[in-house]
C-alpha cells in the first residue's frame, strides 16, 4: 500500500522559522553577556568591601568560638571551686570554706557570685555573726544582676536575721511583694508578715494570712500545720478537710493515719 505523499513546507515559512530560531539564540547570548558584564562590574565595584565583610564575619565567628571555650573553661573552674567549698562545709571547716568562696565572690558571674555570698552569709549566721550575715544578705538582695529568686530569698533571710530589731511596718514593706500565692517564698514571707501584723495589733489581718498560708498546697506541711494552729488561736477557722488535718497530725506524731468514720 502506497503512503500518501505529504505536502512540502512552504519555503517562506521555513525561512521565517530559521530566522526566529537564530534571533532567539542571539538574544540568549546577549542576555548572558549582559549578566557577565553586570557581575564583572559588581565585583569591580563591591568585591573588596564584600570580601572585607566576609572576613570580618569569619573573624567574629572565630572570636565567638574562642569566647565560648573560655566561658566553658571558666564555668568548669568555678564549679570545681564551689564543690571544694561545699566539701569543706560538710567537713565543718567553716573558715576555710568562707575563704574558698571569696574567690567566687570576687571573680564569678552574677549567679555564681550570689550563690557564693549566700553560703558565706549562712556560714556567718552559723557562727553567730548575725550582723555580718545580715549585711551579706542585704548586698545580695540589692544586687540587680543577681537572679530574682536568690534576691528574694536573701531578703527573707535578712529580715529574719533582723526581725527583732526592725519596725513591723518595715518588715511588711520589705516582704509584702512576696506574699502572693504562687510566689516561691509565699509561706516564709507570709508568716513573718503575719507576725508583724500581730505586733501592730492587727489580729484580724494576721489570722486571715495565717489561714491563707495553711490552705496553700505548695507550703511545707509543717508550716501549714503551724499556721493553721495560729489562725485558730486568732479565731479564724482554717480547717477545710478534717480527715486531712488528722492525717497531718498523725504523720507528725508518728502514728498511723486516722480512718474516716463509717
Amino acid at each position: 500500500m502506497a503512503l500518501t505523499p505529504t505536502t512540502p513546507a512552504n519555503p517562506s515559512d521555513q525561512r521565517k522559522d530559521r530566522a526566529a530560531a537564530q534571533e532567539d539564540v542571539l538574544m540568549r547570548e546577549v542576555d548572558e553577556a549582559v549578566r557577565q558584564d553586570e557581575f564583572s562590574d559588581l565585583v569591580a565595584r563591591y568585591g573588596k568591601p564584600l570580601l572585607a565583610v566576609v572576613l570580618i564575619g569569619l573573624a567574629a565567628f572565630a572570636g565567638y568560638l574562642y569566647w565560648d571555650g573560655q566561658q566553658e573553661s571558666a564555668l568548669e573552674q568555678q564549679s570545681e571551686t564551689m564543690t571544694s567549698a561545699l566539701d569543706q562545709l560538710e567537713a565543718g571547716n567553716l573558715d576555710t570554706a568562707t575563704t574558698t568562696l571569696s574567690t567566687l565572690v570576687d571573680g564569678g558571674d552574677a549567679g555564681v557570685k550570689a550563690n557564693a555570698m549566700m553560703l558565706q552569709a549562712g556560714i556567718a549566721m552559723e557562727q553567730g555573726k548575725t550582723e555580718e550575715g545580715a549585711r551579706l544578705f542585704a548586698q545580695i538582695a540589692a544586687d540587680t544582676d543577681a537572679p530574682q529568686l536568690l534576691r528574694e530569698l536573701a531578703t527573707i533571710r535578712e529580715v529574719s536575721a533582723k526581725f527583732d530589731t526592725m519596725k513591723p511596718e518595715d518588715v511588711i514593706t520589705r516582704l509584702k511583694p512576696m506574699v502572693e500565692p504562687g510566689n516561691a517564698w509565699f509561706g516564709s514571707a507570709g508568716e513573718m508578715v503575719a507576725m508583724a501584723y500581730l505586733e501592730q495589733g492587727k489580729r484580724k489581718e494576721a489570722g486571715a494570712l495565717f489561714a491563707e498560708i495553711s490552705k496553700n498546697d505548695e507550703v511545707p506541711d509543717s508550716m501549714r500545720s503551724r499556721t493553721r494552729q495560729l489562725a485558730g488561736l486568732l479565731g479564724v477557722d482554717a480547717i477545710e478537710d478534717v480527715d486531712e488535718v488528722l492525717d497531718e497530725v498523725a504523720a507528725a506524731s508518728g502514728e498511723a493515719p486516722q480512718q474516716p468514720a463509717q
